[in-house]
């Protein structure tokens, strides 16, 4: 069977809710996503661009945690990079805004 290749982020957004349908991911997710969002401004704020680094550690760390012992299912950024990442952005801000929910 021939696995379905997504053409654009809104076509690849469901799919990716999908695969974060477990609450302890979504939380992972959440936090790592977070805390990216936070070294940005502190690397700035304490002239620190060591910090910069932190980042796809921090944000990988927290959500293949997520993947591999919550949802038990493979990171969806090894197939589709850019669509993921942009998801995890999308969840992160759709979980804020409370369209999503934490426990699906």
């Amino acid at each position: 069977m021939e696995e379905k290749r997504y053409q654009s982020l809104k076509e690849f957004y469901p799919f990716y809710l999908t695969e974060h349908s477990n609450s302890t991911s979504r939380i992972l997710h959440f936090i790592g996503t977070a805390l990216v969002i936070l070294l940005l401004p502190a690397s700035l704020l304490f002239h620190d661009a060591r910090l910069l680094l932190l980042i796809p550690f921090v944000g990988y760390g927290f959500a293949w945690v997520g993947h591999f012992f919550f949802e038990k299912n493979k990171p969806a950024t090894f197939k589709y990079p850019a669509y993921s990442l942009a998801s995890d952005f999308l969840l992160f801000f759709d979980l804020l805004s409370g369209k999503e929910k934490f426990k699906p």
